[in-house]
Formats: C-alpha cells, structure tokens, sequence
C-alpha cells in the first residue's frame, strides 16, 4: 500500500466521507479491498466479437449459444476420450438447443431417468469449468432464480469425495424425483451459454436484409454484458425511429428489396398497408422489373405479393429520392448536389444527363414526379410518409430497442487493448486522415468520431428541440450516406443509378482510401496511435466490407494490426464471400478467429445435430493475461486506492466509523 499522509486525506476528505457510507466500518473496508485484489489475480474472460449479423437471427442465436465453437471444445476438453463421437454431438446440441432438444429425448430415450441423472452431471461438470474464471459472487448472480441454491451447491461440491458422494447424488435424484429435471436442465445450459463468454461486442449492422433484427435485439438485452459499435444500418434505423422521413424510406425501401417485411410489420408493427394501397393506385400496370426481389422468396410469399411488394419498393424508392433531394438542397454543407438526379431527367426522352454525358432509363414511369418541380411530394405521398413517421415514433419495441443501442452503442470502442469501429476512418489519398468541417472547426480521426458521436447522443436526447430545424435526422440520413460517413466510407450510394440505368459504370462507388490503406501496417499503426493505443500490442476489429474468402481474401490485415470479421453472416452476400461470417474469440491466453460454414436451419441443427463447421485460428498467443492485465482490471486498481485512502482515514480518526 503506497504511502497516504493526512494532507492526502485532507484534499479527498469529502469523496472519503460518501465512500464511507457504503463502506461503514474498517472490517467493511478491509473485505472489499481483499475481494478486490483477488478478483485482480483471476483469469481475463473471454470476449466474442461479431459484426454484419444482418437480421440473420438463427445463424447468430447458433454462433451466440455455441460461443463460436468455444462450448463444442469444452466438451471435447471434458468427454474427449469417454463419450463417443455422437454422444458428444447429443451433448453439444441439447446445450445449445434444451428446450427443442429434450422434446427429441423424451420421445426415443427408454430409460429417462437415467438419461436425466447421466445429463446433469455432465452438465455440472460443463457448467464448473466454464464458471471457474469467475468469482462466486458473479456466478451467483448469473444463477437461474429458481435453481440458486441448488446450482451453487453441485457447483461447489465434490461428488466423488466420500463423505460428500451421497449428498451430491441426493441433490440429482431428487431432482429427478419431483419432474423437475426438464427445467433444471434448460436453465442449467442457458447459465453455461452466459458463463462461456463474459463480453459480447458486436462492431455493427444489426439490421437489415434478413427478417429478424427484432430478435436479435432482443437476445442482446437479455444478455446485458453486451457493446454496439453503430453500423451504417443500425443509424439508419435509429434515423427511422426518431421520425426521420428519409431514413424511414431507405429502411423500407431496402426491407422491400430483399422481400423482407417481417421486421417491419411483425416486429415492430408498423402499418405498410397506406403505402401498399398507394402502390397499387399507381404502379397497377407498371412491372416494375427493377425493382423485383433477386432473392428467392417464393415459398414465403405468392406471385401476387411479390407484384406488391415490388410495387411498394418502386414507390417508396421515388419518395426517398424525393426527400433526399429536399435534404441535399437545404444542406450544400454535405457537398451532395452530385445526387440530384430528378432534375437531370428529360422526362419527354427517357433519358438522364449524368456529369455531361446522356443515358437512356430502363423505366421511363413515373407516375408521381412533376418534371417542373421533381422533389416536390404529391399530397398523397406527403400523407403517407407522414402516416409512416407517426408508426415509426410510436412503436413501442422499436424506441426501446434504439434506447438499448443509445445505451449500450458508440460510434467507437477503446477496450482491453482493442480499437473497435464499424466502417472506416476517412483518409486522403495520402493515407492522412481527412479533415471535415463540422459546424465552425475541422476534425478528422479520433475527433471526427467524437464529435459524431456527441452530436447523435445530443440529439437523441434532445431530439423534440433539435428536430424543430431537421437538424438532427439530416445528420443521421447523412451518416448513412454521405461521403465522409465514417459508418459509410464511398464516394457517393448510386441507389437510382442501379435501378433506372443499365450501364454499370454509373453503379460505381468509390471506397475511401482507408480501405487500401488498411493493408498497411504503419497506417494501422498510426490509426491506433490517433485512438490513444499502443500500436505494437493492439489490433483494429473492423466490419462493414466483406471478406471475399472464396477470391482468396484474408481477414487478417497489417501483419495482424487489424481483423475484418465481416464475412458473410447475411445469407445475401454468402455467394460473395464463400463463408457465412467470421468471429473472434479472445480468452486469457489467446486471440482466436472463427471462420463459419453456412447455418442451414435451426430445425436441422436440432434433430439432424448438424453443428456448422466452424474453424478455430489462434491468430495470436499471449502470457496468461489476468483481470489486472484489463480496462476493469485498471478500475479496479483505482477503486482499491481509494479504498486504502479510506482505511488510513479511518485508522487516523479523520472519519468515524459507524456501526
């Protein structure tokens, strides 16, 4: 303990006295400053990183209860030479899937009992290893209600020791006995799925493409040790949700793209019946060819929905690029008037005048555009965009799931040595980092992300003030696409360009240098150092851009610097990518990334017990690293020294104790 003098105590005498009520007495103190140092000398957890999980909701419930492969090793560790291979794969699933699974077992197993009394103990067995990183305090509080007590006790107890045996076997028996192993076993795995992994991050793109980022969310808010690092399309929901117009068109607009309305209506409950309705009014006889999904959606939806919903993706994209228009006019800060197409179109033609040059459009319909004042909306747009906005700000599940990414999200993540961000750090072609103006002053790296990140937590919770001049939601849609959009990283977003021309050189978005520079390991560096971070022992976790493993793409950048785990969770771009999806484990003794095959279904991987091959690399190997080597482990130090400060305050009589 380093020395404390009485003008120490004197200058911190008034934050000692309200230390002091929730440390009342020198015994209090001195217990909290043990349990302290020895939470210091126990194993770092384990974090699992993912990113661009894109409403793929089975395939990362599965990676989440399997903790990328972690739980399939423990078992292979614990059972490796006594349980047979498709013993092991029963095991494996009935962790992953209890409840599911044991409605299999109940049905074929002949012996039950047995089966059960067989079942928990390996599950103990499981649940001790994956627990002993922690302290009992923090098992205890992840204990399941009801099992408490029960868990905590074989958690803590020997069954092979004599005079415990019988005691331990009692417990399991019993349990047996009263028809509650069913629960007992699914809450027992849910605590071991907790136990495995201590922190989640997820480096963005909740949402958007596949139909469940609804539950995703949800599975996040249950988990609680969780961090978002905003992605492109988590914004542009957060944009949605606080009654932006031109997110709230891009959200359906996409969601339309992949026929994927699930989230919308099921999730969130929003009302696409005014739109579907204006649609059909409008579109009855266009064919609307662009604007058909590319996926194969047959079996969900009939021929005639897809007419619909190709409809509602045509009129939803022209009021998108209507509003945005409005926002690009109002705002010649963004630099976007290269994105005012509507007014370049010669409507008489069918033609568009793109930087000088002319091509024809492949869908010469636009039933609700005035060539005289293109932007402007129809009265019946305006009605409908605003019947949106209201559903928008008024779904009750929808608020509270951007509450949750405000609460637990940023635009950036400094953690254990670990700079994590969705897309990029805009750069020069240089390789410096860009300067943009924001408001009166210049930033770039490190304070460009602050100062988006204070202007979006400003106007969330300032958002009824903010929202009178549109600021606020202008800057949101901005972050989606605007071209120094550290979440977005291009040139420019050619959506109309892709629909209305066929010559793809108009498709062409130019990525940020960043996205070359990445490969460097001195600008990775630098990146690191800009970010306040040692650049020899800290690594950059970025998403937002696909691995192309299938062209022979590594994730690995920089000589190790920095890790793209991007790699296809999206069954969109599994064609691209070959793989569906990397994730990184990091435990106390190594970095480790996971390269996954494709999840088939959740059905498959219960009664077929497919477990989706995954790949383990251990990218780095480190000396034990222990909870003093972590950020809370520098918290922690800093709690035991005002602690100590009080001890000696305490010992001097500069505060009294209370009993």
């Amino acid at each position: 303990m380093e020395e404390i003098n009485s003008i120490k105590i004197d200058k911190n005498l008034k934050y000692l006295k309200l230390l002091s009520e929730q440390y009342p007495t020198i015994s209090a103190v001195s217990a909290e400053i043990i349990n302290l140092q020895a939470i210091l000398n126990l194993p770092k957890g384990t974090e699992h990183f993912l990113t661009d999980i894109h409403g793929e909701y089975e395939a990362f419930s599965y990676v989440l209860r399997n903790a990328s492969g972690v739980l399939k090793l423990k078992i292979d560790d614990l059972f490796g030479n006594i349980l047979k291979d498709e013993e092991k794969r029963a095991l494996a699933t009935l962790l992953y899937y209890p409840e599911e699974k044991l409605e299999i077992v109940k049905k074929n197993e002949k012996s039950l009992n047995e089966w059960y009394r067989v079942t928990l103990c390996r599950l103990i067995e499981i649940c001790r290893v994956v627990s002993s990183k922690y302290t009992r305090s923090k098992v205890r509080k992840a204990l399941p209600k009801d099992f408490a007590y029960i868990i905590e006790e074989l958690l803590h107890e020997d069954e092979t020791r004599l005079n415990k045996h019988n005691y331990f076997n009692k417990i399991v028996d019993t349990i047996i006995d009263i028809n509650r192993a069913d629960e007992f076993i699914i809450e027992t795995c849910k605590l071991i799925q907790r136990l495995a992994i201590d922190r989640l991050h997820i480096v963005g793109d909740i949402y958007d493409r596949g139909p469940g980022a609804h539950i995703i969310l949800e599975e996040l808010i249950e988990r609680g040790s969780v961090d978002i690092q905003w992605g492109n399309h988590d914004i542009l929901w957060m944009g949605a949700a606080a009654g932006s117009k031109a997110c709230i068109a891009n959200v359906i607009r996409i969601s339309t793209r992949y026929a994927n309305l699930e989230t919308i209506e099921e999730g969130y409950g929003i009302n696409l019946l005014p739109l579907a309705t204006f649609a059909l009014k409008h579109y009855e006889n266009d064919p609307c060819t662009q604007f058909k999904t590319k996926f194969n959606k047959e079996i969900q939806y009939g021929e005639k929905d897809l007419e619909l919903i190709a409809q509602m993706h045509k009129a939803i994209s022209i009021i998108q690029f209507k509003i945005e228009g409005q926002i690009i006019k109002r705002s010649p800060v963004y630099n976007m008037e290269h994105r005012l197409l509507l007014d370049k179109i010669n409507y008489e033609k069918g033609t568009i005048n793109i930087k000088g040059k002319e091509y024809k459009l492949n869908d010469t319909n636009f039933p609700t555009i005035d060539p005289k004042d293109p932007y402007k909306l129809t009265e019946e747009e305006e009605i409908i965009i605003s019947k949106l906005k209201t559903y928008f700000k008024n779904s009750e599940k929808l608020q509270k799931h951007v509450k949750f990414l405000y609460s637990k999200g940023s635009m950036y993540l400094k953690f254990n040595s670990n700079l994590l961000y969705h897309g990029c750090i805009p750069m020069n072609e240089d390789g410096s980092f860009k300067k943009v103006k924001m408001g009166n002053e210049e930033v770039s790296g490190k304070k460009l992300f602050d100062k988006f990140n204070s202007l979006l937590t400003d106007f969330y919770f300032n958002r009824e003030k903010i929202d009178e001049k549109l600021y606020g939601t202008d800057i949101i849609w901005y972050l989606w696409c605007g071209e120094n959009s550290p979440l977005f990283g291009k040139d420019q977003m050619t959506t109309f360009e892709r629909y209305f021309i066929d010559e793809k050189e108009t498709h062409t978005e130019i990525k940020n240098p960043y996205f070359e520079y990445r490969n460097k390991e001195n600008i990775c560096k630098n990146i690191l150092k800009e970010f306040e971070l040692d650049p020899n022992n800290s690594h950059i976790v970025n998403g937002h851009v696909p691995v192309k493993t299938i062209k022979g793409e590594s994730p690995i950048k920089a000589n190790g610097r920095l890790l793209v785990i991007d790699g296809g969770f999206s069954k969109a771009y599994q064609p691209k990518t070959g793989i569906a999806g990397y994730t990184l484990i990091y435990n106390s003794y190594s970095l480790r990334l996971a390269s996954h095959q494709p999840f088939e279904s959740t059905d498959k991987a219960i009664k077929e017990e497919r477990d989706v091959l995954s790949t383990l690399a251990v990218l780095e190997k480190v000396n034990r690293k222990y909870v003093s080597d972590t950020d809370i482990g520098k918290e922690l130090k800093k709690q035991i020294k005002d602690l100590e400060m009080l001890l000696v305050a305490y010992r001097m009589g500069r505060i009294k104790e209370r009993p």
